[in-house]
């Protein structure tokens, strides 16, 4: 008798280190028990936004989203991406500035619910956010439409090629606060879904990570399709930075990181207070 395979939708963000993360799954190379990936590539605002609505069986997502979508979906353990105490997200200009002069000025941000607009806001407080598309910012920067941008992506490499200066890194600044990595993303899974194919989809994914870190130059020649022209150093680094021992696991300090983030988003006012939070195997 032939077994129906269960599919489920995957949403991740078209950027290398999340190419990098999926690999062993949209090569093959990780066997799937009768699941199939239906994988669909969105920027981070739009799983955000899809995640509110419960679209996705299993995504990517902002830590900052997390706030406003716990109720529908589980915090896997593995697939995160945390900035650390020398890189995260951050903001950029054409001229010297310190980071107390960004209070109340206009800067470009990816996204309302990215955590880089999260930590942008316990960092500075208030400001004027003006959203567009990730890949756009450096530019609009560069070209003087804003006066500051938020990168999250490989533009945290390659800005100087522009003539950006760094203002402030938001990893740095986390972790001189509070000695713990900055959380950006993690990978969720459906809450409603049978615990027979949340544990499957777990493993798979998790295997998917290990998978291409152990087969790094194939893992990376797929990455680059997604890495917007990076030589292949520059995206090697940047997956380096955001796909590593704690993608494969959250570790102890990566869950507290996470708790205290958006209990500190909370206090704020910025977000809605979750209560304790839970981690899927």
């Amino acid at each position: 008798m032939t077994t129906t395979a269960r599919t489920l939708t995957l949403g991740h963000s078209p950027d290398s280190d999340d190419a990098f993360m999926f690999y062993g799954l949209a090569s093959g190379n990780v066997p799937t028990e009768g699941l199939e990936y239906e994988h669909i590539l969105k920027d981070i605002q739009t799983l955000n936004d899809w995640a509110k609505e419960g679209r996705l069986d299993t995504t990517a997502i902002s830590v900052h989203a997390y706030a406003y979508v716990a109720k529908t979906y589980a915090i896997l353990n593995h697939g995160a991406s945390m900035g650390e105490k020398d890189y995260g997200p951050m903001v950029v200009s054409k001229t010297a500035a310190s980071p107390s002069e960004l209070a109340g000025r206009r800067i470009a941000i990816p996204g309302l619910m990215t955590s880089a607009y999260l930590a942008l806001r316990l960092c500075i407080g208030e400001f004027e956010p003006v959203v567009m598309p990730f890949d756009a910012i450096m530019e609009a920067v560069a070209a003087g439409s804003v006066a500051y941008g938020l990168l999250i992506h490989e533009g945290q490499l390659t800005h100087e090629k522009l003539g950006l200066r760094s203002i402030v890194n938001l990893g740095t600044w986390w972790w001189e606060s509070h000695g713990l990595p900055l959380p950006l993303g993690v990978n969720t899974i459906r809450r409603a879904l049978p615990d027979d194919v949340k544990n499957k989809a777990s493993r798979q994914l998790k295997a998917s990570i290990e998978y291409g870190l152990a087969h790094r130059p194939e893992a990376l020649a797929w990455a680059l399709r997604y890495a917007r022209g990076m030589e292949t150093s520059t995206a090697d680094t940047f997956v380096g930075m955001y796909v590593n021992r704690r993608t494969v696991d959250l570790g102890d300090d990566g869950r507290r990181s996470i708790r205290l983030f958006l209990a500190r988003g909370a206090a704020a006012g910025i977000v809605p207070d979750v209560g304790d939070i839970d981690f899927v195997d």
